[in-house]
């Protein structure tokens, strides 16, 4: 069975906010920060950071995605997007 992750557009008003959002989903017992950036992003969905292994398929659903283009620039929004959609690891759906 895959793993499941719900990206939540209303439980974050930034980028940053985002960014800390993945990481408290996609990451577990890292002693460190995950970068802010969309290659980071990326990386952490191919797993190996404590939630999913290396390499595993993974289904992401990101809900509130209305509450996202309120709060995010919509370039960075489209980009964040576009990371999932293109990842080979990841089915996404936007629910």
């Amino acid at each position: 069975m895959k793993a499941e992750y719900i990206i939540d557009g209303a439980k974050f008003l930034s980028k940053n906010g985002f960014y800390n959002h993945v990481e408290e989903l996609f990451t577990f017992g890292l002693n460190w920060k995950i970068g802010r950036n969309l290659n980071a992003f990326n990386d952490i969905l191919h797993g190996g950071f404590g939630r999913h292994d290396c390499d595993e398929k993974i289904i992401v659903k990101w809900k509130n995605l209305k509450k996202s283009r309120e709060r995010l620039d919509e370039k960075f929004l489209e980009a964040a997007l576009e990371v999932l959609r293109d990842n080979e690891n990841v089915t996404f759906h936007i629910t």
